[in-house]
């Protein structure tokens, strides 16, 4: 990104901030590299010169965009995070229901599972600070719970730990079926049932819940 000084329009100032071609070039093979690798080893067992070493890149290189591993292995997972974030965004886009938005979203990460199944073992690797109310890519859920505590729809206690619980919830049934592999109507099984379990748990009335579940189930 080039920008111009008043007065000096002729002496562009370019920010320090932008990567040069070369630069995103670099951190763009470092990214695939450890996408590879973290798809089969978590990161304590990946070192740095494999890394590099996949990418075709020299070792500093890595210090000049990552401080350590575990910032390496936050950049990957978040991508990942980011991806399937959006398409519960595109997912839920026009849906009012806040419980229905919810169960949405643990639906569009069952079928990420069941379709992209190394992106998503890359995903359950990722750290702990994605848990958090606070963290961007939790907005849409903690959105929809307000909401939905907002309509009565679920027990007070969801206030305090509803987006804990429910992202619990979604990255154990991620992992399942990713180590069980199951077919289409086991998958929908599996999901339906912890759908009504963790509507419930919220508080929704169980009618309401199990008719969204069988909903989100139909639609995996």
């Amino acid at each position: 990104m080039v920008k111009y000084q008043p007065g000096m329009a002729s002496l562009p100032v370019v920010s320090p901030r932008t990567p040069s071609p070369r630069a995103a070039r670099t951190r763009s093979a470092l990214i695939a590299a450890g996408f590879d690798l973290l798809a089969e080893k978590p990161i304590d067992a990946i070192p740095i010169d494999e890394v590099v070493a996949r990418a075709g890149v020299a070792k500093g290189s890595f210090f000049n965009h990552f401080s350590d591993k575990p910032a390496f292995s936050s950049a990957i997972t978040e991508e990942v995070r980011q991806e399937l974030e959006e398409r519960i965004a595109a997912a839920n886009a026009g849906l009012a229901d806040p419980l229905a938005r919810i169960a949405g979203g643990l639906r569009v990460g069952a079928a990420f599972a069941l379709a992209q199944p190394k992106r998503t073992v890359v995903l359950l690797r990722s750290h702990a600070s994605t848990t958090l109310r606070s963290h961007p890519l939790n907005r849409g859920l903690v959105h929809d719970m307000e909401a939905a505590l907002a309509a009565g729809l679920v027990r007070e206690e969801a206030r305090a730990g509803g987006v804990l619980y429910w992202l619990g919830l979604c990255q154990i049934l991620l992992a399942n079926l990713i180590e069980e592999r199951p077919g289409l109507e086991a998958a929908r099984a599996a999901l339906s049932a912890m759908l009504i379990m963790g509507l419930n748990g919220l508080g929704a009335d169980p009618a309401r819940a199990k008719a969204i579940a069988h909903e989100a189930a139909a639609a995996l």
